[in-house]
């Protein structure tokens, strides 16, 4: 691909270069047909030199149509290839992405950094090609008038010092209008994804007026932007017409003193009008790049996130114990194992050291998670997150996730969630599940972790977004549909509790007490209490 890029620079560039070659050499052939077509009697002349400005007009034009091709298709191949970077690394860094940067950060990058990227090609191309034609026209220039070829030349530095410092402005100003939008871009992510929860809470006036405050920051700053940019296309288009009325001053004088011909005169319009466009370029170029580098640093950054390690030792060679000294959680096999605490955030974090998300101490088998190939932990160690995305598919397909669908294994998981409801193995599922409830969002999840059959599962809160009613019955179905198989859910359901093997009361994320639901119950306050708050929350459902 990177081949296939190069190509493009260079087919951009000569395109680019041939095209204003061929603009710089009408004013040449325009003089000729002047200075030597309209002089009396000459009329072979004329058709001759008239015949070469058509044939080279033609050229131009299709030289033009080239041009735009190869430079279109350049921008869209550095674009499209940075996506698929940025999106081959995001799949590579896979469960640890959420952890390392925020999905508003993603969507930027993939969205405006690329497409941003992919303009600022443009200086491979007709950046290039500007350069030779400013240096092609000074030289024509040179050859009609050494006067003129100097104050052309010197209109470089004199743009150079006039915009150079605008564009390092830019610069500095881009970096923090794009530092807030990535940030904008995260908050909206995470307020479209909490909608429902924030409408239930009663939050969602709070955080529309929280974003509007964002949003009214980013719009300020990118005003600050436009100015600064504003002035960069005023002068992009306003220099270059300060040096042609220069140069066509010095040469009117130089006519009227017979030191140029009638055609000589209207060549050196010619050229500087054909300047304005390489300068135009030139600058715009030098406003892409600016800009292409404030978004490359960004998806270098993104690029640059650390994979996990994949290599490893062997896994243990049959089930085996799940430890976590962290907590002093420890998941025998073949159990039902329930981790209970006030806070939420400890237990998740607990389902993530054992299924080894992120740095980790947990053991299995006596051998530590970290040291194992990831590859072996992922295929007989499943996390289901409660958050889980669910994809655009029929039923059936969402279910069976990566593996094939096999209609007795579907129908099994189906049932063990109480996920009937949902509709047959054909309903359509949109993304994110936007067309289910959330309790049947949830019970898709659970069907489809336990239609992998793991070694061992560890599920977080699978029954917090249903009625009582069903939660009853996913309890009494899933100890049968594990049987034999370890399991480990971050659970307040009572009726999860009762059904667990092994129960572990968690404080301040760590294990408090550890026995059977009943056994809490009467001997520890804490967890008696924990669960009869949960009941009555059940009760007021």
């Amino acid at each position: 691909m990177v081949t296939v890029l190069k190509g493009r620079v260079l087919l951009g560039a000569t395109f680019g270069t041939l095209w204003f070659a061929s603009l710089s050499l009408m004013p040449y052939l325009l003089s000729q047909a002047i200075d030597h077509g309209l002089r009396p009697g000459r009329p072979a002349a004329l058709i001759a030199w008239t015949a070469a400005v058509l044939l080279v007009g033609l050229t131009s034009a299709g030289l033009g149509i080239m041009r735009h091709r190869s430079m279109t298709r350049l921008r869209l191949g550095a674009a499209l290839r940075t996506a698929d970077l940025v999106m081959t690394h995001a799949t590579r860094l896979g469960a640890a992405l959420p952890r390392r940067v925020t999905s508003g950060e993603v969507v930027t990058i993939g969205i405006a950094d690329v497409w941003t990227i992919g303009r600022a090609m443009n200086v491979a191309g007709v950046g290039v090609s500007s350069v030779l034609a400013y240096a092609v026209v000074a030289v024509l220039l040179f050859r009609t008038s050494p006067l003129l070829a100097v104050v052309v030349l010197a209109g470089v530095p004199v743009l150079a010092l006039v915009v150079g410092p605008l564009l390092a402005r830019v610069q500095a100003v881009g970096v923090r209008y794009r530092r807030r939008q990535g940030m904008l871009a995260a908050q909206l992510v995470d307020v479209v994804s909490g909608l429902r929860i924030l409408n239930g809470l009663g939050g969602k006036d709070g955080h529309l007026e929280r974003y509007r405050g964002s949003s009214a920051e980013l719009r300020d700053l990118g005003y600050r932007v436009g100015r600064v940019s504003s002035w960069v296309g005023a002068l992009g288009r306003g220099l270059p017409g300060v040096f042609l009325a220069v140069v066509i001053w010095l040469a009117a004088r130089q006519a009227a003193a017979g030191e140029l011909t009638p055609g000589e005169l209207v060549a050196v319009y010619g050229y500087t009008a054909v300047l304005v466009i390489p300068v135009d370029v030139m600058i715009f170029c030098g406003f892409d790049v600016t800009r292409g580098l404030v978004a490359a640093r960004h998806v270098v950054a993104f690029l640059g996130l650390p994979l996990d390690e994949t290599a490893g030792g062997p896994a243990p060679a049959g089930p085996a114990v799940l430890h976590d000294p962290a907590s002093g959680v420890s998941a025998e096999p073949g159990l039902l194992t329930a981790l209970a605490g006030a806070r939420p955030a400890d237990t998740a974090a607990v389902l993530e050291r054992l299924g080894r998300y992120g740095p980790t101490d947990a053991t299995w088998g006596g051998i530590r998670l970290d040291g194992i190939a990831r590859d072996e932990v992922r295929a007989r160690i499943l996390v289901a997150e409660h958050e889980a995305d669910l994809f655009a598919d029929p039923l059936r397909e969402v279910v069976a996730g990566r593996d094939t669908p096999r209609d007795e294994r579907y129908r099994e998981a189906i049932g063990s969630a109480v996920a009937h409801d949902v509709g047959e193995p054909d309903h359509p599922v949109e993304w994110g599940g936007r067309n289910l409830s959330g309790g049947q969002r949830q019970r898709v999840r659970l069907a489809r972790a336990l239609y992998q059959r793991p070694e061992m599962l560890l599920a977080a809160e699978p029954t917090s977004a249903v009625d009582a009613h069903t939660e009853a019955a996913i309890a009494g179905r899933l100890r049968a549909a594990r049987g034999g198989r370890g399991t480990v859910v971050a659970t307040t359901s009572p009726a999860l509790l009762d059904r667990a093997d092994v129960v572990h009361y968690l404080v301040d994320g760590r294990v408090a007490a550890t026995g059977s639901h009943r056994e809490l119950l009467g001997t520890v306050p804490g967890y008696a209490g924990l669960v009869a708050r949960v009941f009555g929350e059940d009760e007021d459902r």
